[in-house]
């Protein structure tokens, strides 16, 4: 079977987390991915601790397979010359520069459609390629804070807090994934490409969503609230005798189910707690009655006897809980491939799944420039001795 993406050719000029995050995705669906990078170093996140034994950065690994390494100087002509071949001969470019860098070093967006109009650039940047914040240097806690996120993440008497992981610039990957295909979709009707300009503050601000509904509709901006909801109780963490359990009776049906399951059939019938606006109005002393409860059994005993009443409920596990969890596995969320430096490489699975056209881990992650041998000569047709002339003058 074909994939998805197989037939378009991807030059990846992005590092570190929200560009590299997309072109995976872009390269497990059959897309040729070509990721450019300096000679000397590469990827900034190349050298991030911890390391694989061999040397190979973890952070890299996690979010650079299916994909090709091509080292080039782009202050040098001569590298530069390559790039222009390879963007005549591609169908996205992706780039995460601060605003202005890109362009001074003569691959813009109009430059680069003039070479190739049928080109589809996509740039990210913190706050965009427009307004008064273009130029700021900007990372992923910065556009949490920015982004509204941070304020309404952390416990209530407690400081703001960012998410373990980088939400923002993995969230703006997948909105920029959006944005190429449809960009390729649009490029079929039209016969040209596009410029989609992605900025991570943009994408912070929409996933506010409802949190942004309740200041429109309240004029106040939503607090932190822990693990709580703003507009469902009980839907949040309990203390069992042995660890946490998470419990989410979202509804008034699953109330009265839990309730009674938990043996409390007092608090299923109160008037006071029969439905949602009045046991948010009370969460205070409803939850308390549960944490009493619940810190009698376990997390394993309660949540066996709540899973069974067909009420959603589940432990906070940790990496390694869940890189073995049977329905992860089940799910192939967790995938091996060879790695030349690191040997068997495990790494987190493809969600999107096809049934036609699934996606593939074909390619692990890239030692830093080892196609671009390959590159130069079956690409663009360089010959042995010129592809040895670029690397003496250190283009390559």
């Amino acid at each position: 079977m074909t994939a998805p993406l197989e037939g378009l050719r991807v030059l990846d000029l992005s590092r570190i987390l929200a560009g590299p995050f997309c072109t995976m995705m872009l390269g497990d669906m059959g897309a040729d991915v070509i990721k450019v990078e300096h000679p000397r170093g590469g990827d900034d996140t190349r050298s991030w601790p911890p390391f694989y034994e061999g040397g190979e950065s973890t952070y890299f690994q996690s979010v650079n397979r299916n994909k090709k390494s091509l080292t080039l100087d782009l202050k040098l002509e001569e590298g530069k010359k390559i790039l222009r071949r390879l963007v005549e001969r591609s169908d996205i470019f992706i780039q995460n520069f601060r605003p202005g860098t890109i362009e001074r070093l003569g691959f813009g967006y109009e430059e680069c459609s003039a070479l190739n109009p049928r080109l589809i650039y996509a740039s990210i940047s913190g706050y965009g390629q427009s307004g008064p914040s273009r130029e700021r240097p900007a990372y992923d806690i910065l556009l949490q804070a920015e982004g509204g996120l941070m304020s309404i993440t952390g416990e209530q008497e407690g400081n703001s807090c960012k998410t373990g992981i980088a939400i923002a610039d993995l969230t703006t990957a997948l909105f920029a994934i959006q944005g190429i295909l449809l960009a390729v979709i649009a490029r079929e009707k039209s016969g040209r490409g596009q410029f989609i300009d992605m900025a991570i503050q943009d994408g912070q601000a929409a996933l506010m969503s409802h949190a942004a509904g309740n200041f429109f509709g309240t004029g106040k901006p939503p607090g932190r609230m822990g693990n709580r909801h703003p507009s469902i109780c009980p839907y949040r963490d309990f203390a069992c005798s042995d660890g946490v359990l998470i419990v989410a009776a979202a509804n008034d049906s699953l109330w009265d189910r839990f309730a009674r399951t938990i043996g409390r059939d007092d608090l299923a019938e109160n008037p006071k707690w029969k439905t949602n606006d009045g046991r948010v109005k009370g969460r205070d002393e409803l939850e308390a009655e549960i944490e009493k409860i619940l810190a009698t059994k376990t997390r394993a005993e309660w949540g066996n006897i709540i899973s069974k009443a067909g009420i959603p409920c589940g432990p906070v596990k940790d990496i390694g809980e869940v890189a073995s969890d049977p329905q992860i596995l089940h799910r192939d969320m967790v995938v091996e491939i060879d790695h030349a430096k690191t040997g068997v490489l495990k790494m987190m699975g493809i969600p999107v799944k096809l049934s036609e056209t699934p996606g593939e881990v074909k390619l692990p992650p890239p030692i830093l420039g080892e196609h671009t041998e390959e590159i130069l000569r079956d690409l663009l047709g360089q010959p042995p001795e010129a592809v040895e002339s670029l690397r003496e003058q250190g283009v390559i």
